[in-house]
């Protein structure tokens, strides 16, 4: 790379260790360091950002874009912001779902109306008049609709799957959140019954012990509502803990289990 003394390898290495596997700055500079490569952590930072700016000018590459969607002849456009804080920048995504390719990634300081209908201009401009937008799926923000109207007249906008299904679900969602602290209410105490049993020490004690981190994890998986019910999951999974108790019960008749 002009300018840098680490060649292409190293640059290339740095962002599948920062991307692919989640390395933070500190794990890649060890890995880096233990295959003999001389460098600080602050120019892994620097090649990072650079791997970053690279990988920006090839995703927003018009030529091949256009190039890779022309195959298809038409997008179905997705539009989403994400916002890590409240008062940070807006990170706006507008991405094919047809090719899963990303058409335009801008951060925002606004996510007004006015903000978001450039960058409708700006994708429509990048795929030209022989690729034709079929549809846009977002969520309900009044701006993001109004911003669609506004650059795409007459194209179908769709709520998005998931947003529509959670909002359907809301009063079953509302519903099993209820049934699961009413559940929770009569399985607190693990840790007291976990004392209890390393106190006694023997062989049927730590039979039973086992099943304590397996009443905490149920406790602590949320689902993912709406399409899992955290409610319905951790009864079903309490039925088979106390099933698999019953069960080694049964097969111990006669020991001293109390």
């Amino acid at each position: 790379m002009p300018h840098s003394e680490y060649g292409l390898d190293v640059l290339a290495l740095i962002g599948a260790l920062r991307h692919a596997e989640h390395r933070s700055v500190p794990e890649i500079h060890a890995t880096l360091r233990s295959r003999h490569v001389e460098i600080s952590e602050r120019t892994v930072t620097l090649l990072l950002h650079r791997y970053e700016e690279l990988l920006a000018l090839r995703l927003m590459d018009a030529t091949r874009l256009r190039e890779k969607l022309r195959e298809r002849g038409q997008v179905m456009l997705a539009i989403d912001g994400l916002q890590p804080d409240a008062g940070h920048e807006v990170l706006w995504v507008l991405r094919d779902v047809l090719s899963g390719e990303v058409l335009l990634a801008r951060a925002l300081l606004g996510s007004g109306e006015e903000q978001l209908v450039p960058l409708f201009e700006e994708v429509l401009q990048a795929l030209g008049e022989n690729i034709p937008v079929l549809g846009v799926i977002s969520d309900g923000q009044r701006s993001i609709r109004n911003a669609v109207q506004r650059a795409l007249p007459g194209v179908p906008h769709q709520l998005c799957q998931f947003h529509f299904l959670r909002e359907a679900a809301r009063p079953i969602y509302e519903a099993d959140r209820h049934a699961k602290v009413q559940l929770k209410k009569n399985l607190r105490g693990i840790r007291k019954i976990e004392r209890r049993l390393e106190a006694r020490g023997d062989q049927h004690a730590g039979v039973l012990t086992a099943y304590c981190p397996a009443v905490r994890s149920a406790l602590t998986d949320d689902g993912r509502p709406p399409l899992v019910a955290s409610g319905l999951r951790l009864r079903e999974r309490i039925e088979q803990i106390e099933a698999s108790l019953e069960h080694v019960l049964e097969a111990q008749k006669g020991g001293h289990w109390r």
